[in-house]
């Protein structure tokens, strides 16, 4: 499943690797939109700083989201308010304006293509639009002008939506491009297919890589999407989640970019040529019995509203949810505050992503945003203890599963266990030992736990592990 975006961008070239020894001042693992802008930030600062990616840029979240860039985000701000302060809700607010603004500028300056529409939160049914009237309410007591709308100029149903006018849309892989660009006339470094296995913390920072070669700086930034290194246990505090998304040829243009309120919502934009983009039908990351079949489900919804109109891709993205609906931003326990860490995007990552980028590069460079501290990381919310609990729960009650797996999927075909012996692999997840689930829309190992996940062959993917599942040899129990 290849993205609309990764389908006709141009490869990033590869730099060498800084000799052994040689002085860094930070390095930055994973060459998203995250990694990205952090690394061009310190490099015009005048720091030496590299980027590691494992497989090559763009490759997991940010080459995979459908690019909305908005401060209105579905019914996210409605939840931060639910789970903390309106003080902490408005500095959240103001830090993705100034991401949004940071990026739109970045944009206009490089030259990537950008068009401006409405941010629309919709409800599809009666019963969400209490949901979609909260999300009004708490945007507009945050200062964003929101307009309520009856009735909107789509095809598809609904019975109410909040509307927030001169928001932005793009192509995710063109920025990356345009980053990665700047990165090297700043005197960065982009590595691509140098996997970071472990991280040594003792004295500066060490990235200790596949291949067997270590690189050293001052600094070490984990834009990894669920860190890499997790001191600070932040997988406990995430809920991994995929998301689908389909392209469509054919299309009239739009003039908003739509998001139901729904738990299993509807994703609608355009895009430059007449497509049409729709996503949704997610779910937490290897607990669906078939993932083929959320696919198919957003497949029917968007047949049954668009005619004419022919598919040309589908693809998949994961991220992950926090808590209290805020990102993690700041330094991993143990680093001597060396170790910096930004995840928890909650699929608001094209202005959230330049918010932790500014952060992270801010506090490496002494000059934090004026609204980057009240964002560190905090104690749970007493309803965000509660979240914490129900993300525990969900990955306790999959290890029960999977035990129950164990014993009864011994067929192949089945996604469990005799599968991963068909394919020549262990379907355990080397980062905590989940057992994997098979994914029929992609072809991939997923873990239930925390979200890793592997190729067919037992390759990572994404997610907090590290190292490949493990062949299946002779010997090997069944």
């Amino acid at each position: 499943m290849t993205s609309l975006w990764l389908d006709r961008a141009e490869a990033v070239p590869d730099d060498e690797l800084p000799a052994p020894g040689a002085p860094l001042d930070v390095v930055v693992v994973g060459a998203g939109l995250t990694g990205l802008t952090t690394t061009l930030l310190l490099a015009r600062a005048g720091l030496r700083v590299a980027c590691l990616e494992a497989r090559h840029v763009g490759a997991v979240t940010t080459g995979h989201t459908t690019g909305k860039v908005s401060l209105l985000q579905g019914t996210h701000l409605s939840r931060i308010r639910r789970h903390g302060s309106e003080s902490t809700a408005r500095t959240f607010v103001d830090a993705s304006r100034e991401g949004m603004e940071w990026l739109l500028r970045f944009c206009d300056d490089h030259g990537v293509a950008t068009q401006r529409r409405a941010a629309v939160t919709y409800a599809a049914t009666t019963g969400e639009l209490s949901a979609v009237e909260r999300e009004h309410r708490v945007a507009g007591s945050l200062g964003l002008p929101v307009a309520w709308r009856e009735r909107l100029d789509v095809p598809f149903p609904h019975v109410g939506a909040t509307v927030l006018a001169d928001q932005a849309q793009l192509d995710a892989v063109e920025v990356l491009l345009a980053l990665a660009a700047q990165v090297r006339e700043h005197g960065g470094t982009i590595h691509q297919g140098r996997r970071v296995r472990s991280v040594s913390t003792s004295g500066d920072p060490v990235a200790h890589l596949e291949d067997g070669r270590d690189v050293r700086a001052r600094h070490l930034v984990l834009a990894t999407g669920a860190p890499i290194l997790d001191r600070g246990l932040h997988f406990a505090r995430l809920e991994p989640q995929r998301s689908y998304a389909l392209a469509f040829a054919g299309a009239s243009d739009l003039d908003g970019m739509y998001l139901s309120a729904g738990s299993d919502s509807r994703s609608v934009r355009d895009a430059p040529g007449g497509v049409l983009l729709v996503g949704g039908s997610g779910h937490v990351v290897g607990r669906t019995r078939s993932a083929q079949a959320h696919v198919e489900a957003l497949r029917r919804w968007a047949g049954s509203h668009w005619h004419g109109v022919t598919e040309t891709h589908a693809w998949s993205a994961q991220d992950y949810r926090t808590h209290d609906a805020l990102p993690y931003i700041g330094h991993l326990p143990g680093g001597g505050g060396r170790i910096h860490v930004a995840t928890g995007y909650e699929k608001w990552g094209m202005a959230t992503a330049v918010v932790a980028a500014r952060a992270i590069s801010g506090d490496i460079l002494g000059a934090e945003p004026s609204w980057a501290k009240p964002l560190h990381r905090r104690l749970p919310h007493p309803s965000g203890v509660a979240e914490v609990a129900r993300f525990n729960l969900g990955v306790g009650a999959s290890l029960v599963t999977g035990a129950v797996r164990t014993v009864r999927e011994r067929l192949p075909g089945t996604g469990g266990p005799a599968q991963a012996y068909e394919c020549g692999v262990v379907g355990v997840c080397t980062h905590l030992g989940g057992l994997l689930r098979w994914n029929d829309a992609e072809d991939t190992w997923d873990c239930p736990l925390h979200g890793s996940r592997f190729s067919r062959d037992g390759e990572v993917l994404e997610g907090p592990a590290t190292r490949p599942l493990r062949r299946r040899s002779a010997d090997t129990p069944g």
